[in-house]
C-alpha cells in the first residue's frame, strides 16, 4: 500500500443509479480503483469510456441523457473531498453534490418542461454556467458559460437547474434564428414559468438587446405579458365580487390636459388601477418618473391609483383583490375628487 491508496474503500456496487455508472476520476482512487485500472478498462473496446477529462462511464455502450447531464456536471462541479472516501458504517450520499455549477441554456430549459426546446438526447452540447474566474474549458459535450454571479440554482429532478430567466438568456446567446428566440420566450411567459421584466432583466445584463432579432422579439414577449395580465385583472374583479369598472379609458380635465391611460377606472369611487409592466431597460429610471409624476398629479385631484404588477397577480391574486376592496371602500371617507372625462382608450 502507498500513500496514493486510499482508506477503507467502498466498494463501486454500494453505490446507487446514475452514481455507479458515471464516476470521476478521483471517486474511482476513492473507490479503490487504481490509475492503471481506469486506463486499462477504459482502453479502446474496453468495458469503460472517458466522456470528459476526468469523467468515466462505466459502460461500454452511448450515455443516457441522464448520464451525460450528471457528467458534465461532474466535469464542472468544484469537487472536494472527491478523494476521501466514506468512513464505515457511514451511509452513502443519496446523490451528488454539485458545487458552483448548474446546467443552463437549452437543456435547463427543456428539464423546466419547455415544448420549444429539443429533447436533450438532440443536443450536441450541454450548457454548464459556472463562476468567472473557474479555469475550465468547453470540450466534448459540455460548452462552459462563465458569469460573474451564479443564481440560486432550481433543482429540476435532483440535478441544479438555472432559473429560468437565466436559462432564457444563455439560450438566446447561441441562437440567430428570430423565431426560435420568439417561441422561447412566449413560452416562457404563456407558460407561465415568469414573468417578462425578469426575462427582459437578464437579457439586459447579457447585452443581448442590441440583437434586431431579439428586441423583436422581447417587443412580442412585452404584448404577450401585459396581454396575460390584462386578463388575470379581469379575472380578479369577476372572481372575488369588485364593481365593474370602465376599462382601458384616458382620463383629461375637461377642456385641459391629458392625465393619462388606465387599465380600470371607477368613477363614482374615483379610484383606478394601472399595470406596472415596464421592462427593466436603461431607461427605467426615467420611465418610473413618469409613472411617480402621474401618479401624484392624479392624487392631487383626488384619485387613488392602484399599481398592480403581472406578478402579483399571478402570485397573490385574492391579496390584489382585497388591496382594491379596501380602497374602493376608504373612497367615502375622502374629499370629493375633481371632475374629469372619461374616454375610451
Amino acid at each position: 500500500m502507498n500513500h496514493n491508496t486510499p482508506l477503507s474503500p467502498r466498494p463501486l456496487h454500494q453505490l446507487s443509479d446514475v452514481r455507479r455508472r458515471v464516476l470521476t476520476t478521483a471517486q474511482l482512487r476513492a473507490h479503490g480503483v487504481p490509475a492503471a485500472e481506469i486506463n486499462e478498462q477504459c482502453r479502446a473496446g474496453g468495458p469503460w469510456q472517458q466522456l470528459l477529462p476526468g469523467v468515466h462511464l462505466l459502460h461500454p455502450g452511448p450515455p443516457t441523457s441522464e448520464e451525460r447531464l450528471h457528467a458534465v456536471l461532474l466535469y464542472a462541479a468544484r469537487e472536494r473531498n472527491a478523494s476521501v472516501p466514506p468512513q464505515p458504517g457511514a451511509e452513502e450520499p443519496h446523490r451528488p453534490v454539485y458545487t458552483e455549477a448548474m446546467i443552463t441554456g437549452l437543456a435547463a430549459l427543456t428539464l423546466h418542461g419547455f415544448a420549444a426546446t429539443p429533447p436533450l438526447t438532440a443536443l450536441s452540447a450541454i450548457d454548464v454556467l459556472v463562476p468567472r474566474l473557474r479555469r475550465l474549458r468547453s470540450t466534448g459535450c459540455v460548452r462552459i458559460v462563465r458569469t460573474a454571479s451564479l443564481p440560486t440554482p432550481e433543482e429540476v429532478t435532483g440535478l441544479p437547474v438555472a432559473p429560468v430567466p437565466r436559462a432564457l438568456a444563455d439560450a438566446v446567446a447561441e441562437l440567430s434564428d428570430a423565431g426560435a428566440v420568439r417561441r422561447l420566450l412566449t413560452e416562457a411567459v404563456r407558460g407561465g414559468h415568469c414573468e417578462p421584466a425578469a426575462v427582459v432583466r437578464e437579457l439586459t445584463q447579457a447585452k443581448l438587446l442590441g440583437r434586431p432579432h431579439v428586441v423583436d422579439a422581447v417587443d412580442s414577449l412585452l404584448a404577450e405579458g401585459r396581454a396575460i395580465a390584462e386578463d388575470r385583472l379581469y379575472t380578479m374583479v369577476r372572481e372575488y365580487g369588485l364593481p365593474d369598472p370602465v376599462w382601458n379609458i384616458d382620463l383629461r380635465l375637461p377642456g385641459g390636459p391629458h392625465l393619462g391611460g388606465l387599465d380600470a377606472y371607477w368613477p363614482e369611487h374615483a379610484v383606478a388601477i394601472e399595470l406596472d409592466t415596464r421592462a427593466p431597460r436603461q431607461d427605467e429610471d426615467a420611465l418610473w418618473s413618469e409613472y411617480a409624476r402621474k401618479r401624484e398629479h392624479l392624487e392631487r385631484l383626488g384619485i387613488t391609483v392602484v399599481y398592480i404588477t403581472p406578478k402579483k397577480l399571478r402570485d397573490s391574486l385574492e391579496q390584489q383583490a382585497a388591496v382594491v376592496r379596501t380602497a374602493l371602500m376608504a373612497s367615502a371617507d375622502r374629499d370629493p375628487a375633481a371632475y374629469v372625462v372619461v374616454l375610451p382608450r
